[in-house]
């Protein structure tokens, strides 16, 4: 019998645990990745915004379809909504670095797939790294599981207080729920975003 050999899809890597050196180094291999196929569709890779003395990480699932034709994350109304809480409890933008799980937007906005997810982890693992956040804030399912390293969703999760390396890690909603469920979920975000200013008051 000949074995049957299996190829690597086109456009995939085998360099999940990849590691850099430099902010710098991963920045350029993130803006040119073609690691998946999400790299044909894609308008721009949306890396972060914020810079790397931030004391707060937000982390999000994915681009939509502003933040893939701006090239920045959370540049729409979820964003807006995001940014304006935090500003009313007095964390000003300017402490605050945003990310996605995924730097290419899917299709439709359809959610990650869990290669998706493997191909782009190193990234954001890098940042994580290279910020060292006082206090990580993933907002939604998919960031709190990636995070987290978890099976648990946000509903369990949310306002509570966790640690990852030598961050604490507070998970809260997604700014896209608040803003189709209305004043309880803002009621509850903004509570959950209380925890982070007191945490970083410490």
């Amino acid at each position: 019998m000949v074995p049957v050999r299996i190829e690597t899809p086109p456009g995939f890597g085998t360099d999940f645990d990849r590691t850099y050196t430099s902010y710098d180094e991963m920045t350029a291999d993130a803006l040119t990745c073609t690691r998946c196929d999400l790299c044909q569709s894609r308008t721009h890779v949306v890396l972060c915004d914020g810079v790397l003395t931030a004391r707060v990480m937000v982390v999000g699932e994915a681009p939509g379809a502003t933040e893939d034709e701006m090239g920045k994350p959370f540049v729409g109304r979820s964003g807006q909504l995001l940014i304006r809480l935090f500003e009313e409890i007095g964390i000003s933008r300017e402490d605050i670095y945003i990310a996605n799980v995924l730097k290419c937007r899917p299709p439709e906005n359809r959610d990650p797939l869990p290669i998706e997810i493997k191909e782009c982890r190193a990234f954001l693992e890098s940042q994580i790294a290279f910020v060292a956040p006082q206090v990580i804030v993933p907002v939604g399912n998919f960031a709190t599981r990636f995070v987290l390293d978890t099976k648990d969703g946000i509903t369990k999760l949310r306002g509570k207080a966790f640690v990852r390396g030598n961050s604490a890690v507070i998970p809260t909603v997604h700014p896209a729920y608040v803003l189709r469920n209305g004043r309880r979920a803002e009621v509850d975000m903004r509570a959950d975003l209380e925890v982070v200013r007191q945490l970083l008051e410490g």
